[in-house]
């Protein structure tokens, strides 16, 4: 199975598992899980970062690829028809970076792990 973490999902995966649902962390903790990290997941880390909405316990740079690397994640670069497919969704989600995951997650035809509960309202695979 692959599987594209939210933002929130790759922070709690690493930091603080017990927030994840059972089934959230049952799929992520999988071996045979494909892991997915979008590129846009981790602009939205660097853009709270510089913001100071969040702290690293070290450099942003190193904190990422250090960190996508431990969970076994592949990186899910973001494409032409990612950004396209944004074009059609309705209008629930006012979060450009949750929009485009979700974009991404119909796209790519892989569920999209995420509490959001606005994500829900979208015609996408949810896993929570």
């Amino acid at each position: 199975m692959k599987a594209l973490l939210d933002t929130h999902v790759f922070l709690w995966a690493i930091s603080e598992p017990e927030r994840l649902s059972p089934r959230a962390r049952r799929v992520i903790e999988d071996p045979r899980t494909v892991r997915l990290v979008s590129v846009a997941s981790a602009w939205e880390i660097l853009i709270k970062v510089q913001a100071k909405r969040l702290k690293l316990p070290e450099n942003v740079v190193a904190f990422l690829t250090r960190e996508i690397s431990h969970i076994a994640a592949d990186v899910l670069d973001v494409r032409m028809e990612h950004v396209l497919r944004i074009y059609s969704l309705p209008a629930l989600h006012r979060d450009p970076f949750d929009r485009l995951l979700i974009a991404q997650s119909q796209v790519e035809r892989v569920p999209l792990i995420t509490a959001d509960p606005v994500i829900a309202r979208y015609p996408v695979d949810i896993v929570w």
